[in-house]
């Protein structure tokens, strides 16, 4: 298994990792590539010896490459260069040991190889995501930074397209899982001959419980809630806008946005325009995240109109938690959305997206036993998609395809499509 972002108690890319690893280590001897910095977190964990059937295999690169990690600009050509070193790394293993099987699991975007595909073992990619974008018609209602962060992404991924190695590895995968549909079709266009779509991140029992304890909120006022970093693309401004319009008829009503981030000042100002900021609280980065879990505690529903997320973990955790979701009809979030639990607004225009949010927000507002029915339907869609241990039994499954079946997989449709 590859997985270089990989660590117990964090979250995002390294949670992904390590439950990977904890998850198919309940089937097989599963021997993980991953960072010599994750090793004291991961040694320290309870779990870490998965029964015996987990092993670790530490390393970085040269400390003269070190400063490609510094910051976030260097993170990818770091990250690239530690592919072609796990690749140097598992060929010798592969000799020694004799691998029935490779699994890629970090980092998570389809557009960045994992060299380790080039081996000659079956092997799984995924899940990855980072093939959605922005929908047609929200293109160009950014900010100026987020215009051009939108246009060098485009850039970016066109180019990786372009990769033999990355399309060779796509090529040579039994069985690619892809996050959304959005990225299983720029997957398949690469070459890779099954694609599956399986969300990404998931929960296990004791976070479940610890969501599970969020009461009902019956108290006044009604209140709004967005919680994730501040950049152009988690569509913040949108939830504002709509905000605004639902203000009008329910002037009572609250909206708190959670952390900070660089589309802080426009947003605040944005506020004042709309004539919302005496209904808007902004706490900024909060110290703990026991905190941030205290304001969902606080909130009605998760207002979350991301455009090109893969998943969205708030949502998840939002949904664990009993808080119905407004979302976009796009990316991640809209797979873990349902009628039952949530809105999701339709993205055929910026028109029809203000007011399809607008709408969620006055009909929940108008109808407290929805919002208790709906957070029922919350709590289970969570357990019953997305906890991690049913999420490992769909994987095993894929596992035991690809190796009865070898690297040959006929493309198939139909049941491809995780529920």
């Amino acid at each position: 298994m590859s997985a270089y972002a990989c660590e117990p108690n964090k979250g995002s890319e390294p949670a992904d990792g390590w439950n990977w690893a904890l998850q198919m280590s309940r089937w097989h001897s599963v021997w993980v590539l991953t960072r010599a910095n994750n090793r004291p977190t991961i040694e320290t964990a309870p779990q870490a010896d998965g029964q015996g059937q987990l092993h670790w295999i530490y390393f970085d690169l040269p400390r003269w490459a070190s400063f490609w990690k510094e910051g976030s600009r260097g993170i990818q050509a770091y990250y690239y260069l530690w592919q072609i070193t796990a690749w140097r790394i598992g060929a010798r293993l592969h000799r020694e040991i004799g691998f029935d099987l490779l699994h890629h699991v970090t980092f998570g975007k389809y557009w960045v190889p994992s060299y380790l595909g080039l081996l000659p073992v079956r092997s799984i990619l995924g899940p990855l995501g980072g093939g959605e974008s922005t929908p047609r018609a929200l293109t160009g209602r950014f900010s100026r930074r987020g215009c051009w962060f939108e246009r060098r992404r485009d850039l970016v991924r066109t180019l990786a397209d372009l990769d033999p190695v990355l399309r060779a590895t796509m090529r040579r995968a039994g069985i690619v899982a892809a996050t959304t549909e959005e990225s299983k079709k720029r997957i398949e266009r690469l070459g890779a001959s099954r694609v599956v779509v399986e969300p990404q991140f998931g929960m296990n029992d004791e976070e479940f419980d610890f969501f599970g304890r969020f009461p009902v909120r019956t108290e006044k006022p009604f209140r709004l809630i967005s919680i994730g970093r501040l950049l152009h693309w988690k569509g913040f401004h949108w939830g504002l806008e709509a905000f605004a319009r639902f203000h009008r008829v329910c002037p009572e009503s609250e909206y708190w946005v959670v952390s900070s981030g660089p589309e802080a000042g426009a947003l605040k100002q944005l506020a004042a325009e709309l004539g919302i900021a005496q209904r808007v609280t902004f706490w900024g980065r909060l110290p703990e995240l026991a905190d941030v879990y205290d304001k969902l505690a606080q909130a009605d529903v998760l207002v979350h109109p991301a455009v090109h997320e893969a998943f969205g973990n708030v949502c998840l955790e939002a949904l664990a938690a009993g808080r119905p979701v407004i979302c976009l009809d796009a990316g991640g979030p809209s797979l873990q959305v349902t009628e039952a639990c949530g809105f999701k607004a339709p993205v055929g225009s910026l028109e029809q997206v203000l007011e399809a949010m607008a709408d969620a927000m006055g009909k929940l507002y108008r109808d407290p036993e929805m919002r208790r029915r709906m957070g029922v339907a919350a709590r289970e869609r969570a357990r019953t998609a997305f906890h991690w241990a049913r999420k490992a039994e769909r994987m095993n499954a894929l596992y035991e395809t690809v190796c009865e079946t070898g690297q040959t997989v006929t493309r198939e449709h139909g049941n491809d499509h995780v529920q």
